[in-house]
Formats: C-alpha cells, sequence, structure tokens
C-alpha cells in the first residue's frame, strides 16, 4: 500500500520529480494537495487508516504515531483520543501551522521503540504505554493496557514488571 496515496515533496525530489511539478499536478487535479509538501493521489481509495499516514508524513516525513492513538490501534486499552497524537525528532521545529487534529510530541525515539502497522510508523507498544503513563493516561487504562499487552506476548515479562513499577503513583513499587 506505500503511503496510501500520499507523496511529499521529499518522495518527489528522490525520483527527481521537482516540487513545481506536484504543483501542477494538483492545478490539473492529479493530485489533491493536502498540506505544505504533502500531496494524496486522489485515484487510490481511501482507508480508515489514511488519517494516520498524513499525520506521519504531515511534520516532513518524520512522525511516529505514539502515546493514547498507539494505544488505540495496538488495541491494547478502551482509549478514546481525542487528536491523533504524532511524536518528532526533539529538533524538528514546525514554523507552520499545527493541524488542530494533531498532537505534537518532540522526543528522539530509539530505533528500538519503532514499528509499523500496516505500514504506518508507530511506537512499539511498551513505548506507548511509557508515553501514557508519562502522560497520566487514567491508571485504568494503563494497567489494561499492561496485562493486554502481556496476554499478546507484546512486552515480556521482565517490561511487564518495569512499566508496572512505572505506572504505581510513587513510581518506585513495593
Amino acid at each position: 500500500m506505500g503511503q496510501y496515496g500520499y507523496v511529499t515533496t521529499e518522495d518527489a525530489a528522490a525520483v527527481d520529480v521537482v516540487a513545481d511539478r506536484l504543483r501542477k499536478m494538483a492545478e490539473r487535479g492529479t493530485l489533491e494537495r493536502v498540506a505544505y509538501g504533502l500531496y494524496r493521489v486522489p485515484a487510490i481509495p481511501a482507508t480508515g487508516l489514511d488519517q494516520y499516514m498524513e499525520a506521519t508524513l504531515w511534520p516532513r516525513g518524520g512522525g511516529v504515531l505514539s502515546h493514547d492513538t498507539a494505544l488505540d490501534l495496538h488495541e491494547l486499552c478502551d482509549v478514546n483520543p481525542a487528536k491523533v497524537h504524532v511524536t518528532v525528532h526533539k529538533d524538528l521545529r514546525i514554523r507552520r501551522e499545527i493541524p488542530a487534529a494533531y498532537r505534537l510530541h518532540h522526543r528522539d525515539l530509539a530505533e528500538s521503540d519503532v514499528t509499523r502497522h500496516e505500514g504506518i510508523p508507530i511506537v512499539t507498544p511498551a513505548r506507548a504505554i511509557r508515553d501514557g503513563i508519562e502522560a497520566h493516561l487514567g491508571a485504568h487504562l494503563i494497567e489494561e493496557a499492561i496485562v493486554t499487552a502481556r496476554q499478546r506476548g507484546a512486552i515480556r515479562k521482565a517490561e511487564e514488571a518495569e512499566l508496572s513499577r512505572l505506572a504505581r503513583p510513587d513510581g518506585q513499587g513495593t
């Protein structure tokens, strides 16, 4: 599925297509302009996951789904995110207005913290739970996420113990 029909100016440049050409294609209706430097091929049918691919490409292709959004997509707990949570590199500065539907977080993620869901960059279940703990997501949701992740084999027993310790109010355990 590639990028669900999305094309960035960086993608185009990689195959020697200049940004001006993308703009002209959008004027003719061959592409739809979604955001600055982001286009979509309208001939490719939309799916329920398009909004997530778009969210990861919007910050110059450097986004990774995280926090509540990752917990939801990994189906670890009954969280209902109000926004699409996207983590970008610490040093990435966005100068344009952030869409109201997004909540941006800045963090340098380790390669081991990132995986893919249906081709979309997303943090691992363990990282998503850590994000939820740091964001003070409800204790019952964190507990549900830890139990579900362990039952599915998405985290190891040692990770379960560490995450449970971090989830306690004092973060120290007993």
